[in-house]
């Protein structure tokens, strides 16, 4: 009876070892990924943006660029493009005005609940359209239908007017609500729009990527 061999598996020594070390494997792991993530999901600086250093999130002075999406081969889906300088509401906005600026469309777009219709990077509903990428939608571009309605000659200011009299541009069947935002909120929430299109988000949303062309033909530039 005292010689009689016990299977491994019935161990219970064994299983606290093992819990133990799978315990320990995974702690590593998360605290790994925990610091290579940080890097990735940090903030870049407007110094990154002048040096052509590329972040998955610019800094806020990225209103001042132009923003593209291109295909990416490699990667199999599009990243964001940061291009030449583009005025935002006709200047050039510093980096503390720029950060001022982004955080107030933060701010109102949390007031005014945006996420209760909207989605924003992946959060929220999906009873109106997908807020991620709105900057790039060629409706809003030049010859685009949404910017031509508003009587606009740029983006922002089109997507400004339209914050702020949304009842006046029927856009779709369920009608935006008049929210009340102000001329300065409505600036605000642009910005927060055009920095958020400029957020590499490893393709998401899909096929969001359309020039006027494609845009007419149908298409996008995904794959």
């Amino acid at each position: 009876m005292a010689n009689r061999k016990v299977s491994v598996w019935s161990s219970i020594p064994f299983w606290r070892r093992s819990a133990a070390w799978v315990t320990g494997f995974a702690t590593m792991l998360l605290i790994w990924l925990s610091f290579d993530t940080l890097g990735q999901i940090s903030m870049g600086t407007d110094a990154d943006l002048k040096n052509g250093v590329t972040k998955r999130v610019p800094a806020p002075t990225v209103i001042n660029y132009k923003i593209d999406y291109k295909m990416d081969a490699k990667r199999g889906h599009e990243v964001p493009v940061i291009g030449e300088k583009q005025p935002f509401f006709g200047k050039e906005w510093s980096e503390q005005e720029a950060a001022d600026l982004l955080h107030l469309g933060k701010l109102t777009s949390q007031a005014k609940n945006c996420m209760n219709c909207h989605t924003l990077l992946g959060n929220g509903a999906y009873f109106a359209p997908d807020l991620t990428k709105a900057w790039l939608d060629p409706a809003w571009q030049n010859g685009g239908a949404l910017q031509g309605m508003t009587g606009k000659n740029t983006v922002e200011e089109a997507m400004a007017e339209f914050l702020q009299h949304p009842s006046q541009y029927p856009t779709h069947a369920r009608m935006m609500p008049n929210l009340g935002i102000t001329a300065d909120e409505a600036k605000g929430l642009v910005a927060f729009l055009k920095h958020m299109s400029s957020i590499d988000t490893n393709g998401f949303p899909r096929n969001f990527s359309k020039s006027v062309e494609t845009f007419k033909a149908g298409g996008t530039h995904a794959k």
